[in-house]
């Protein structure tokens, strides 16, 4: 009786013991393929390159010490993340199809992965709605983009966030002119600009003038001026107080500049003659952030 038991344990177990391997195999592999990737490492001695399925329009990090490199001119399906010491910040990346990817970033001293292949099933969602979401909706006019609410959130972003472009300042009479940063993006620039009142009066903001200026050659040299037009201006102020400061943004599109030639913004005061001139070198221009 005990021999045939045994004999009925070793059938089952031969027959079901390939099936018990397979699925645990499945399972190990169904929990590698799906893992979520939502920190990624970096340091700044190595280049950690994130490979996207589409590629890159756009990639925002949330602090400096964070820089996230890709090409701006020519779209390519790589970037590369280098990290200084300092608290953990946030990845933003943008396809050129509007998909949207989001991590964790943290510095690591010694880092034991280079390289991300990012598949298109870890987005986050999308600019827009898929297209197979609008099939009844098809004999619609297509919605008109918002350009203006565009601005507006970007413009918000860049007030917010503490990047610096370099030392671009001038000062008269207290009141102190400052481009913060210049920002590349769909084809436009972005100038960020404070303007201070360290002054005991306040300031009534008449007007902030972009133009270019070059150098007529010749006996008779005379500096030539070439005004820019804003497609948007944000936040800037028709006053601004004693002991306070304002910071607008100025949106242009965009342009570059030979080293011959230089931007030129003129803060103007209103009925008043605390007037400032603030030139721009052609670096800044054609190598915006």
């Amino acid at each position: 009786m005990k021999k045939l038991i045994l004999l009925c344990s070793l059938i089952c177990y031969t027959a079901f013991a390939p099936r018990l391997c397979s699925a645990q195999a499945t399972a190990q592999t169904t929990k590698h393929t799906t893992e979520v990737l939502d920190t990624i490492y970096a340091n700044d001695d190595k280049n950690v390159a994130l490979f996207f399925p589409n590629p890159i329009r756009q990639g925002i990090t949330g602090a400096n010490h964070f820089v996230f490199t890709y090409n701006r001119e020519k779209e390519q399906h790589f970037g590369l993340l280098q990290a200084k010491p300092g608290k953990e910040s946030n990845l933003l990346i943008i396809n050129n199809n509007g998909d949207i990817f989001s991590y964790i970033v943290k510095y690591k001293n010694h880092l034991k992965r280079y390289n991300y292949f990012i598949p298109l099933s870890t987005a986050i969602g999308n600019e827009k709605p898929k297209k197979d979401l609008l099939t009844n909706l098809d004999t619609l006019p297509a919605p008109r983009f918002d350009k203006s609410a565009y601005y507006e959130r970007f413009c918000s972003y860049l007030i917010k966030r503490k990047q610096r472009i370099g030392r671009i300042k001038t000062r008269q009479s207290g009141i102190v002119m400052t481009v913060e940063n210049i920002v590349f993006d769909k084809e436009e620039l972005y100038f960020v600009v404070q303007v201070d009142n360290r002054s005991s009066l306040d300031y009534d903001l008449n007007f902030i003038d972009f133009s270019i200026t070059t150098r007529k050659k010749g006996k008779k040299k005379s500096l030539q001026k070439l005004y820019q037009t804003p497609s948007y201006v944000h936040k800037k102020p028709a006053r601004i107080k004693k002991g306070t400061s304002a910071r607008m943004v100025f949106v242009l599109p965009k342009f570059s500049i030979s080293n011959e030639r230089r931007v030129v913004l003129e803060l103007n005061e209103t009925n008043g003659e605390r007037n400032l001139a603030l030139f721009i070198a052609d670096h800044f221009i054609n190598h915006p952030n």
